[in-house]
């Protein structure tokens, strides 16, 4: 008997091991013959229900919010910037 592998990545998709077949809730049938399939949980992925990583960049606009300085934008180091 094969075993099929199916591993949930914490914050991102479920990777399991191909091919597979997907059959959506509305009858539509997604199919994919590679070795390892990502299918998305996070339903921010333009291939849903196949994954095309856009959970990251997701997470690494919302860490790089963080982490901007909102006083940044008002100073400059360019002397040429400032009036006399």
């Amino acid at each position: 008997m094969t075993t099929t592998r199916v591993q949930v990545v914490a914050g991102g998709p479920v990777l399991v091991s191909g091919p597979v077949r997907i059959e959506m809730p509305g009858g539509d049938v997604v199919e994919s013959d590679r070795f390892m399939v990502a299918i998305c949980t996070c339903r921010r992925s333009g291939d849903y229900p196949l994954c095309d990583t856009s959970h990251r960049r997701c997470r690494n606009l919302k860490g790089s919010a963080r982490r901007v300085d909102p006083g940044a934008s008002a100073t400059t180091s360019d002397p040429a910037a400032t009036t006399p």
